[in-house]
């Protein structure tokens, strides 16, 4: 899986794992940046099929 992580978003992994700590869970920056991607790369599709209908 090819990492793609942008400039132009607004969490940065840093920032994901502060949060996710907070709520007892703990992950690494590169574990973040996956999240991360598969989290915009489901909001790119929901937002797709959203549209679609």
């Amino acid at each position: 899986m090819e990492l793609t992580y942008s400039e132009k978003r607004s969490i940065t992994p840093e920032k994901a794992v502060d949060i996710l700590a907070k709520y007892g869970t703990k992950v690494t920056v590169e574990e973040a940046k996956i999240i991360l991607d598969l989290m915009y790369k489901i909001s790119k599709l929901s937002v797709n099929q959203y549209i679609k209908i």
